[in-house]
C-alpha cells in the first residue's frame, strides 16, 4: 500500500514537472536574428509590426523610438533579467532590481501600467504588452516631464531614471547614462531610416468597426 502511494506521488510530481517545463518552453521566444535592422525584425516577426503600430497610434510615440528602447533594454529577449550581483567576488548574489521581460519593467511600475491602461492580463514576456508599456511610459514622460514624443534622448533618460528622477535631473552626473541615451537615439534614427524603406511590406491592424454603423 505504501509502495503504491509512493508510485502515485512520484507520477504526480513527474507530470507537474513536465507541465512546468513544457509551459516554460512554449512561453519563451528567441530574439530576432538581426536586431539592428528593424525591417528584418518585422519580417521575422510579422505580428510585432502590428503591435508596434498599435502602440504608436495609441500613445503617439514613433515606432522607431519604441523599438530602440526595447533594443537597449533587453535586446528583444522575452525573459531578460538584470545580471546578478556577486557575493564575496565569487558567489552569485541577488539581482539589482525586479526588472523583467522585453521592456525591463520593474514590478511596481508594471502594476501601475496594468491599472492605468486596464490591461490587467499584461505579461512582461509578451511583446505586444511590452511595447504598449513603453508607449504608455513615454506618453507619461510627455505629460509629467514635458518631453516631446519624438525626443528619444530625453525619453530614454526618463525611462531609466523615472519621472521624478528626470525632473530632479539625477542623470546629470551620470556620464555613462547620457552616452547610453545617445546610443538609443542613434538606434532610433537608424530604425527610422530603415523602416521608411520597408514599411509598405507590413500589414497594419484594421480599425474595429461595426458595419454599417
Amino acid at each position: 500500500m505504501c509502495r503504491k502511494n509512493l508510485l502515485t506521488t512520484s507520477a504526480i510530481l513527474l507530470i507537474c514537472t513536465l507541465t512546468v517545463l513544457v509551459g516554460g518552453c512554449a512561453h519563451r521566444q528567441r530574439a530576432p536574428k538581426d536586431i539592428d535592422n528593424i525591417c528584418q525584425i518585422f519580417r521575422q516577426e510579422r505580428d510585432w509590426y502590428k503591435s508596434a503600430y498599435k502602440s504608436s497610434e495609441k500613445w503617439r510615440v514613433d515606432i522607431p523610438v519604441l523599438m530602440a528602447i526595447l533594443h537597449q533594454e533587453s535586446k528583444f529577449k522575452a525573459e531578460a533579467k538584470p545580471a546578478r550581483t556577486t557575493c564575496l567576488c565569487f558567489f552569485p548574489g541577488p539581482r539589482p532590481s525586479s526588472a523583467y521581460g522585453y521592456a525591463q519593467a520593474v514590478d511596481e511600475t508594471w502594476e501601475k501600467y496594468k491599472a492605468n491602461s486596464g490591461n490587467w492580463g499584461a505579461d512582461r514576456a509578451n511583446f505586444a504588452d511590452a511595447i504598449d508599456f513603453v508607449g504608455w511610459y513615454c506618453n507619461l514622460s510627455y505629460a509629467i516631464c514635458k518631453i516631446a514624443h519624438n525626443d528619444t534622448y530625453n525619453l530614454y533618460l526618463a525611462y531609466h531614471e523615472g519621472h521624478n528622477g528626470f525632473n530632479r535631473k539625477t542623470y546629470r552626473k551620470k556620464t555613462w547614462l547620457k552616452k547610453v541615451a545617445r546610443k538609443v537615439e542613434r538606434q532610433a534614427q537608424r530604425y527610422s531610416q530603415q523602416l521608411a524603406s520597408c514599411e509598405d511590406e507590413f500589414e497594419r491592424p484594421r480599425p474595429c468597426c461595426l458595419w454599417p454603423f
